[in-house]
């Protein structure tokens, strides 16, 4: 490949370069291609899918044009400022090839807003057509010069390549999705609209049909292994991506956060009856009530009459940070490890508002779209590891946060009430905090009150 050199070439070819995707993060992984050289697209359109330390997230291409060349092929671990994707922005005006000089993994520069877009972490955001994919080069009648030579022989009539097909039009959660299902989305029937393949799509020509479950509060999205091979004595996974970021905070935060764990064992008999009600309560209709949301307008609660508790330690100013603000992170598993997105100002949200945000970021986090915006910021978080069946644990400080919940199982226990031991529904809370700046005092009444609640959920109107 030659480099550039006149003025006319230079301007002919452009260069799309792995963006910095959110909080000077310094590499990503490129899951998935959209594109293939040959290929045209436009200003906004979806080239590609990358993995960050934080989330998965997709890349639009800020200009028209035809792909030239994908600089790294899929699986690739990029650092931010290389240059992934060539693009010729003039086809048809000559042979010339595009640079192909080395590219240290510098920043990349920033470039002028396309007209009528707004910048974003990625790119200039996605015009309203970019979730269309573009045809490929071979189903036109006059192919630019870059177009595959195979494509190209056939359209001169000098071969009998055969034409790709048009590729199935499918999101990349839904792809990975047929993936694991082992189904082919080229004999999947799509009902989305203008063509797109849904996961109802996929889970529909799934055969057998998965047996239903019991639906938990927090629905944990365990990946699929990979089938073992016979005679196989071990498996080596890489470590990358969330997963990677997940171990290095758990260690940062486990060794640098004076970690205090209390438990409390609660009568949440009164809590399970009201959740009950309200999922018959017309102003609740068409949001999801669980004992999540219970858990979570307790904590809420606890930490308006317990201030102290939504703060951070801020080490290089030696200086106690109080938050007058609470973005509530709730704990997921998904298929690239443990997530914590957050609701923010859940302090501000009634308890419908409170419903329909807990569903919202369940139901992005099983889809695999969380953004890394909706990670960022959290100040207390909840892990439910009673969907599990686990009776409690002792929980590891989100990064940046001082206080995390953990819920155990809900179950039917004897319990001695009025006086006679009865059946009743039982649980234990584990709060672990930042000993630094939540005492034995101040972390004791944050437990309290939040199992207080719970054994009264009435406290939820006398004490808001």
């Amino acid at each position: 490949m030659t480099t550039m050199t006149d003025t006319s070439n230079a301007a002919r070819f452009r260069e799309f370069k792995m963006p910095d995707v959110g909080e000077g993060l310094t590499e990503a992984e490129i899951l998935k291609w959209f594109v293939q050289p040959g290929d045209t697209v436009t200003d906004g359109q979806v080239v590609c899918e990358v993995e960050t330390a934080k989330a998965a997230v997709e890349l639009p291409i800020p200009f028209d044009g035809v792909v030239h060349e994908l600089r790294f092929p899929e699986g690739t671990t990029v650092d931010v400022g290389q240059v992934i994707i060539a693009v010729d922005v003039a086809p048809g005006s000559g042979d010339a090839e595009p640079a192909a000089e080395p590219v240290a993994p510098a920043a990349p520069e920033a470039e002028e807003a396309p007209k009528g877009r707004q910048p974003v972490l990625v790119g200039y955001g996605v015009a309203e057509s970019s979730t269309k994919r573009r045809a490929r080069k071979g189903a036109e009648t006059a192919p630019p010069a870059a177009a595959p030579a195979a494509v190209q022989a056939e359209l001169n009539g000098q071969g009998t390549a055969a034409i790709p097909e048009a590729r199935p039009l499918a999101k990349p959660p839904v792809r990975k999705l047929a993936k694991d299902l082992g189904i082919d989305l080229a004999t999947v029937t799509p009902t989305g609209a203008g063509g797109v393949i849904t996961r109802e799509d996929v889970h529909a020509a799934a055969t057998p049909v998965a047996p239903s479950v019991p639906e938990p509060s927090v629905e944990p999205t365990v990946p699929v292994e990979a089938p073992v091979p016979a005679g196989a004595r071990e498996t080596r996974i890489p470590v990358k991506g969330v997963r990677k970021a997940i171990a290095q905070a758990m260690v940062g935060s486990a060794f640098t956060a004076p970690h205090v764990t209390e438990f409390v064992t609660v009568d949440v008999t009164r809590t399970m009856k009201l959740v009950a009600e309200l999922k018959e309560d017309k102003d609740m209709a068409g949001v999801r009530v669980n004992p999540l949301l219970i858990i979570a307008k307790a904590l809420l609660v606890a930490i308006k009459r317990n201030p102290g508790v939504n703060a951070v330690w801020d080490e290089a100013n030696q200086e106690i940070v109080q938050k007058h603000y609470v973005n509530l992170g709730i704990a997921a598993a998904t298929p690239r490890g443990l997530i914590v997105p957050n609701i923010k100002d859940a302090h501000d949200r009634t308890l419908p508002q409170l419903a329909a945000s807990l569903g919202e970021l369940v139901a992005t986090a099983r889809e695999g779209k969380t953004s890394p915006a909706a990670m960022a910021g959290g100040t207390v978080t909840i892990t439910n590891v009673g969907v599990f069946g686990v009776d409690t644990g002792t929980p590891i400080l989100n990064p940046g946060e001082s206080a995390i919940l953990a819920v155990g199982a809900i179950k039917l226990q004897p319990w001695v009430h009025k006086g006679k031991v009865k059946p009743r529904q039982v649980t234990t809370l584990a709060l672990s905090f930042d000993h630094r700046l939540i005492d034995g005092e101040l972390g004791s009444k944050f437990l309290a009150d939040i199992a207080a609640i719970l054994e009264q959920p009435k406290r939820l109107i006398t004490w808001a």
